[in-house]
């Protein structure tokens, strides 16, 4: 993996320091196209850990940072200042869902996630619940969008959490069973695969 030659944490935190200006919420990434400077030796595990140099980055501040600035280009992951544009390594998912609020109200139930970097997100029709199959097993993976098709990979036990709040539903002329969260629908698996481990 190249690297680059002249951007060491320091300098990263110091241009992003000076690209947010204040500003409060994540910075407009979007908005910035910058060249292309390398790859940091820079990992974000399945975990969710965050390693620099193969050594985990134990700053939670910095780590929120990295990931304000976070930009995902087809599958590769960038650091982005509005000057230079760095590649990182993403095991999985960039992000891990660790906490489930649940609210219930007159429009419905709406689930709440906050992820490892303590932003709340609101799942819903901007912000899905998509399952995927694990390899080689009848297993699922669930993750939540988060913004920008940057993904949290939902944690084990809140994915058992999901499991209690789920019921069968019509969805695209099949039963499939699943969650809702204000007012979508998101499918888990066919009914009647989940019928059979009840």
């Amino acid at each position: 993996m190249a690297k680059t030659g002249h951007l060491g944490l320091e300098a990263i935190t110091g241009a992003l320091g000076h690209a947010s200006g204040g500003r409060k919420g994540p910075p407009p990434v979007e908005r910035w196209n910058p060249p292309f400077c390398g790859d940091l030796d820079m990992r974000i595990a399945s975990d969710g850990t965050w390693f620099y140099a193969k050594t985990p980055i134990g700053r939670p501040a910095l780590v929120q940072l990295f990931a304000s600035v976070l930009k995902r280009e087809a599958d590769k992951y960038f650091l982005v200042t509005p000057v230079e544009k760095c590649g990182i390594q993403v095991d999985d998912a960039p992000f891990l869902a660790v906490e489930l609020d649940v609210k219930e109200s007159s429009a419905g139930r709406v689930l709440n996630f906050r992820t490892n970097v303590d932003d709340w997100v609101q799942c819903g029709p901007e912000h899905a619940l998509r399952f995927e199959r694990e390899s080689g097993t009848e297993g699922l993976k669930p993750y939540l969008h988060v913004r920008r098709d940057l993904w949290a990979k939902v944690t084990r036990a809140l994915f058992f959490d999901l499991v209690e709040l789920g019921e069968e539903r019509e969805f695209e002329g099949k039963p499939m069973f699943g969650v809702t969260s204000m007012g979508a629908f998101f499918p888990m698996a066919p009914a009647e695969e989940v019928r059979k481990f009840a």
